[in-house]
């Protein structure tokens, strides 16, 4: 009977002594955590993480020390990374200057990481598409775009100075066209960007807008189909403005073409438009 007694005081101590433990480790002197690693961050801080190394890097164009800054966040994909919260930002409606920022420095990676692979690695051809007779309309009045919206950002472990005009450049349209063509896409505005020597062009913001509405986009995210390349997603029927933020005349009057198979259905078309620096 005393044993018995006994394993019953030793088992309720157990349990009181694993209550009291917690509840002192929870609520009375939790842990605190000080210099935690970036790879051990939340997802949502991550994100703001690599928000301010964009930021920052726009300020001080310092390359090497945003990618060892990134390196902290042990991500499998950088680039990829990068270039995937830069559409979410937009996507999203949070900082576009932020997204820019984001976009810029993924574009910035992508072309480096290029760069140590041109000696081994051949350099795709600009794309060229057979001209389709397309009858333009006449460019509506110029109107007024509202101002990108204004940095803002929460505190956090990274100073990020205050963000200032990046590129300054002047673009030219050098061609305009719609194309029937299923592999391109369906639906799409593509846009190719060139720099004055004829290289493709990362980075690049591209302003769309339509009646109520605008959003933005850069070129360099999808590496895989050429740095200077962007595309944007239309709706049928809707009436699309573009220009390059940097600096190009808006190309009005953009809505998605109407095309026919061969096996006689309908789906829409792409336009495609090359800017040329100059």
């Amino acid at each position: 009977m005393n044993e018995r007694r006994g394993s019953l005081y030793l088992l309720t101590g157990l349990v009181l002594g694993l209550a009291i433990g917690l509840v002192y480790s929870l609520l009375i002197q939790p842990v605190q955590y000080t210099d935690l690693s970036p790879a051990l961050l939340s997802p949502a801080d991550k994100d703001q993480y690599r928000a301010l190394i964009a930021v920052a890097y726009l300020a001080n164009r310092d390359l090497v020390r945003a990618r060892a800054r990134l390196a902290l966040l042990k991500d499998e994909d950088t680039y990829g990374t990068l270039a995937a919260q830069a559409q979410r930002w937009l996507a999203e409606g949070k900082s576009a200057e932020e997204a820019r920022a984001l976009g810029l420095l993924a574009a910035d990676l992508a072309q480096a990481q290029a760069t140590l692979l041109a000696p081994t690695v051949a350099t795709a051809a600009p794309f060229t598409q057979p001209p389709v007779s397309t009858v333009l309309p006449s460019p509506s009045p110029a109107t007024t775009l509202p101002p990108a919206a204004t940095l803002s950002s929460s505190s956090a472990t990274l100073t990020a100075p205050q963000l200032t005009s990046t590129r300054q450049m002047s673009f030219v349209l050098r061609k305009r066209e719609t194309v029937c063509d299923p592999a391109l896409g369906k639906g799409l505005i593509i846009v190719y960007v060139w720099d004055a020597q004829g290289n493709e062009l990362p980075g690049v913001e591209i302003v769309v807008n339509w009646e109520g509405g605008e959003n933005r986009f850069f070129t360099g995210l999808k590496p895989e189909l050429g740095l200077g390349y962007a595309d944007f997603a239309m709706q049928e029927g809707v009436v699309y403005s573009v220009r390059l933020a940097s600096g190009s005349e808006p190309v009005f009057n953009l809505t998605a073409p109407t095309c026919t198979a061969a096996n006689g259905e309908t789906f829409l078309g792409v336009w495609i438009l090359e800017f040329l620096q100059e």
